[in-house]
């Protein structure tokens, strides 16, 4: 096994201790992400029985990331990015050991649910704004979306068996114990983050002030019409995109009649569809023509979500989930390689925050598709949803003729 982490061409960013060490963290924090994908939009369903409220929780834990996307990029290039992400990994914690005393006292009420959705997206904004920014610190310009790609695939390993854990977890032992064993896993994670011990090859020597990283954030964006570009494509994937999660519980209960148990396979599959596009980036990391790339992947990913409105069997149900997520992964790393890659080494940390910014503008789509899910039903919305995303992909490649020339 040692042999194969050195040596495998697609496995290179594990030769770096710290990168091994970030990467098992966060797995763990993947595994909390899962667990409480499925666990969030259950409770949140059978509470109100309602797909637009599903859409307002998801809409309240991906918000904090548009309003704190400036802020966390500004703060991750000021500071040691290792020592950050060590104390905010024990901060994490406290969000669902809140939630599951709350569960587990009987306080049931949605908002205070949604609050601590809000609260947990706060904490991974920062988190993953300076987890981003520190991985290209520890692999370096030349391994950078091999490390991305890497990093990624544990956020779908982690998802997959946090929603097959959930999934069945759920169904025997509660909600209350679930958000229980999320907060454990969150601990986990923050003891493996104390191991850390590089700034990294990559890390910045100059580091300003988080006012005067604040104060040029606009000269950063006015003047690189790439990373405008790659916050527009960010922004419109997510929006009418990734989206398609939050109507994923209403596909389970109301569609396809597979329960929570069956929400949670679903969750595990759409994760191992990311997987394979990871472990395809992962072994191509010098991609040619990354802009074209990241406009073809788009594009799929739209015709892939038209595509449920014509079936509601099972496995095809599932076999297209796998495809889109695919397309969703790669999509993403793609974007924030250009991002980082196009910036000077002091500006990477702005970079990941206005990758984080645009990934914020998620919560109008998560609106949306709830109130077309009310509206249309599941399929219906994400039928509209991806005839837009493909239809922008297409229009944004013929507009951006420099993005898509970019190797």
């Amino acid at each position: 096994m040692a042999s194969f982490l050195t040596e495998s061409e697609w496995a290179r960013s594990f030769r770096y201790r710290d990168f091994r060490l970030l990467w098992a963290a966060s797995l763990f924090h993947s595994l909390c992400m899962g667990m409480d994908h499925v666990a969030l939009g259950w409770l949140v369903l059978e509470l109100t029985d309602s797909p637009f409220m599903v859409g307002v929780a998801s809409a309240a834990r991906i918000a904090p990331f548009f309003f704190l996307g400036i802020l966390s990029g500004a703060v991750s290039d000021r500071v040691d990015r290792r020592n950050f992400l060590k104390v905010i990994a024990w901060a994490g914690s406290v969000i669902p050991g809140t939630m599951a005393v709350m569960l587990l006292a009987g306080v049931t009420q949605v908002w205070y649910v949604i609050a601590l959705a809000a609260a947990s997206g706060s904490f991974w904004a920062f988190l993953m704004t300076a987890r981003h920014s520190y991985v290209y610190d520890i692999v370096g310009a030349e391994n950078a979306m091999n490390g991305l790609a890497l990093s990624s695939m544990n956020q779908r390993i982690g998802g997959v068996m946090g929603a097959l854990i959930a999934g069945s977890f759920i169904a025997a032992w509660g909600l209350g114990n679930q958000y229980a064993v999320i907060c454990v896993s969150y601990l986990t994670a923050a003891a493996l983050m104390l191991t850390l011990r590089s700034a990294g090859q990559a890390a910045p020597v100059k580091r300003e002030t988080v006012l005067q990283n604040l104060s040029g954030y606009i000269e950063v964006l006015r003047h690189n019409p790439i990373l405008r570009a790659m916050m527009f494509m960010t922004a419109i994937t997510e929006v009418f995109g990734f989206t398609h999660q939050s109507v994923l519980p209403v596909f389970a209960r109301d569609v396809l009649n597979v329960g929570a148990t069956g929400f949670g396979v679903m969750s595990a599959v759409r994760q191992g569809g990311g997987i394979l596009a990871l472990v395809l980036l992962a072994a191509v990391s010098n991609l040619n023509r990354k802009g074209l790339a990241a406009f073809i992947v788009v594009a799929g990913f739209g015709l892939g979500q038209m595509a449920f409105y014509l079936t509601t069997n099972l496995v095809v149900f599932l076999v297209i989930l796998a495809f889109i997520n695919a397309c969703a992964s790669a999509s993403d790393i793609i974007y924030r390689t250009i991002m980082q890659s196009n910036v000077s080494n002091e500006e990477r940390g702005r970079a990941m925050g206005s990758w984080t910014l645009s990934i914020g503008m998620a919560p109008m789509g998560h609106l949306g598709i709830g109130a077309m899910a009310g509206a249309l039903g599941a399929q219906g919305a994400l039928l509209v949803n991806g005839a837009i995303l493909a239809v922008l992909a297409v229009a944004s490649a013929i507009a951006m003729p420099r993005i898509r020339r970019l190797p």
